[in-house]
């Protein structure tokens, strides 16, 4: 089965062409510095000359739904189901916390962390069970410290936010928190590819995951 999967939940724009019993076919990750829609396209267009194959080669869509960058998740949502409909291909969501918890397969927990800006992060808790990456608490939008002051055995943290603030976690449970390479905290769309393999949803019903309700949403509600 070939599966092309889609990442625009971030600043890191991952677009993937994965076999699911050869493996990547091909790959690219880049640091957005503008608005994914501007080169969303561009990337899978470049993905699909380089590798060679033709978009109806293309077996299922599978796409990250969130949470991350609200502009982002649509864009992402809305190339996937747009490629799904048009080449009649079924289609598959990932969350992006769980994506991310998957760069792991130790024993430790895992807190998958995403930077939602002032300290405030979305977040997700995992662990390792029948070799398998399982999700053990409720996925939040909350402010760091509230995931922090529950932290009391050394876990993993995986994600931007986990970049960004290295220092205030180190500071507030020392030892206990243990950092991966910077690279493994790079939500990857083979990645999504391989986890939706098994998994598929109707192409009309398939929604964006924010957790949260955007900035523009609660100036709404606060006027």
């Amino acid at each position: 089965m070939l599966i092309l999967a889609i990442d625009t939940s971030t600043n890191i724009g991952s677009f993937s062409l994965f076999d699911s019993e050869k493996g990547v076919q091909g790959e690219i990750n880049i640091n957005v510095k503008q608005n994914h829609s501007a080169i969303g396209m561009k990337i899978l267009d470049n993905l699909l000359e380089i590798t060679g194959i033709n978009k109806k080669e293309i077996d299922k869509i599978a796409v990250s739904i969130g949470p991350g960058s609200f502009t982002g998740i649509r864009i992402g949502v809305g190339i996937a189901k747009g490629l799904a409909y048009a080449l009649k291909k079924p289609i598959a969501g990932v969350n992006e916390l769980e994506l991310l918890a998957n760069n792991y397969f130790g024993e430790k927990e895992i807190v998958s962390i995403l930077d939602a800006r002032k300290e405030r992060v979305f977040y997700g808790k995992f662990k390792k069970e029948n070799n398998k990456i399982i999700q053990i608490d409720d996925y939040k939008a909350c402010e760091l410290d509230e995931i922090l002051k529950d932290i009391h055995k050394e876990t993993i943290f995986i994600g931007d936010g986990a970049i960004n603030y290295r220092e205030k976690i180190e500071k507030s449970i020392g030892t206990l928190a243990i950092f991966l390479p910077k690279v493994l905290n790079i939500p990857r769309a083979a990645m999504i590819a391989e986890l939706a393999v098994d998994k598929e949803e109707d192409v009309f019903l398939i929604e964006p995951y924010y957790i949260s309700k955007s900035q523009a949403e609660r100036e709404k509600e606060n006027r």
